[in-house]
């Protein structure tokens, strides 16, 4: 099939390059001139593990292209894709302007049957908001659907390339069928393509990320209590994560969640509820505990060292929302490094791959008393302690010597709870993580 994909950023990108795969022909819209420049000389503006060899073999066979001129894009496609940014307004609403705006020029450019399809996560009605669009400015016959994604950052072209489930809102058979055929060869297995109505594909999207986010969450106040009781929250989640109604996966505590979906769709449907009367009280607590968890480790730095850090030096391991990623979108790191350089403290950071876009996001104010460094050990010499904030692989398993030997003392405070307890110990570490005992603390949390 042809297709266009308007919007190059993570699901654009990463969904342009796997329909490619599969033998499509794609075209990838974006209005960056310089990005799709970059593209057409084979650099991918992001950071996706496995993007890279399909990007490039399908850029070299002739499948996948790139473009700054819409209806070049869309004249012989036979479905358009919107993978646009919806990003959060004042009031937390869902911010339409991109889509609106390109599906009113859509609506000047087709001139034949054509499928258009959201993949942008929308409020429910988005649908019907684009359809009357397009019609105000054409009578020729089209079809708008629902096709929201799930792909998580870190494992964006494995999600695409063998999904879960596939969702497609839409009213018309036709369009079911079409899509559907273009999906088949990522379903071999068997995994269902769930077709339903526009409405209830909007609202399934913002509902599984208000879940997941909730048993986060959840799981961070269940820590906080362990604290309290001196209960270790490793243990608790062995112990729920056995049980086949709750299941293993999101149930490990932290300092919060970030990156560019959990927390704006949380605030979409709870904006959504506020707008149709309804008192979403979950969506209230997740908000409020996500944004006081983000400051989790802020908080037991200054119960340990007082809270005037002046001249105090601290190291940062991770300044990416997750690992796998440069997005750094709602990170805790630009929250607690903000509030750090209040108290007064330097930090010096590395990441594997979000340094820059670190740098971009935290702005000159606060970079003038950041050093970056290129390697984990540069990090953490000379420092009074070291903060870990992303669960890169290659901080999980360091040789603990190397803290005791490169820092004035070897004090970390771990907001993913990387490492064992008793091998913390036993290495002399003091070490202070999220709902569990502290290690070798003398009185001072």
């Amino acid at each position: 099939m042809k297709l266009a994909v308007i919007g190059t950023g993570y699901v654009g990108l990463v969904s342009g390059t796997c329909f490619a795969d599969t033998g499509n022909d794609v075209t990838c819209v974006d209005i960056d001139e310089e990005k799709v420049e970059k593209m057409k000389q084979g650099e991918i503006p992001i950071y996706e593990p496995g993007l890279e060899a399909l990007f490039d073999r399908n850029r070299r066979e002739g499948r996948l292209h790139f473009t700054t001129n819409l209806e070049e894009a869309v004249h012989d496609a036979e479905i358009i894709f919107m993978c646009l940014p919806t990003p959060p307004g004042g009031d937390g609403e869902a911010d339409l302007s991109a889509v609106l705006n390109v599906a009113e020029q859509l609506g000047d450019m087709i001139d034949e049957h054509k499928i258009i399809v959201n993949k942008s996560t929308v409020p429910v009605g988005t649908v019907d908001r684009v359809s009357k669009k397009i019609e105000s400015q054409t009578d020729v016959p089209f079809d708008v659907a629902s096709n929201p994604e799930f792909l998580k950052e870190g494992a964006a072209v494995d999600d695409f390339l063998k999904p879960e489930r596939i969702v497609i809102g839409t009213k018309s058979d036709e369009v079911a069928r079409k899509l559907k055929l273009l999906y088949e060869p990522f379903v071999r297995s068997g995994n269902p393509i769930v077709i339903m109505d526009p409405r209830s594909a909007e609202m399934t999207k913002y509902a599984a990320n208000a879940l997941l986010a909730t048993k986060i969450t959840f799981m961070n106040e269940i820590a906080n209590l362990c604290e309290l009781v001196d209960a270790d929250v490793d243990n608790v989640r062995k112990g729920i994560g056995t049980d086949s109604r709750i299941g293993k996966r999101f149930l490990f505590a932290g300092h919060g969640f970030g990156g560019s979906c959990f927390p704006k769709d949380v605030q979409a449907i709870h904006h959504t509820a506020s707008k149709y009367g309804y008192d979403f009280k979950i969506m209230d607590a997740v908000i409020n505990v996500n944004n006081q968890q983000k400051l989790t480790l802020v908080r037991k730095i200054k119960d340990y060292y007082g809270s005037d850090l002046s001249d105090m030096l601290f190291g940062l391991w991770g300044l990416s929302f997750k690992p796998e990623t440069n997005d750094v979108r709602e990170s805790p790191a630009l929250y607690i490094t903000k509030e750090l350089i209040k108290s007064g403290a330097k930090l010096r950071a590395y990441d594997p791959e979000a340094v820059e876009t670190f740098k971009e996001a935290v702005g000159p104010d606060v970079n003038g008393s950041i050093t970056y460094v290129k390697d984990p050990i540069k990090a953490i010499e000379g420092v009074d302690a070291l903060l870990i904030n992303t669960e890169w692989n290659e901080f999980r398993r360091p040789d603990f010597e190397s803290f005791t030997e490169n820092m004035k003392e070897p004090v970390i405070f771990d907001g993913r709870n990387l490492y064992d307890l008793d091998r913390a110990r036993e290495a002399g570490l003091v070490y202070i993580s999220i709902g569990r005992p502290s290690v070798n603390v003398k009185g001072k949390v």
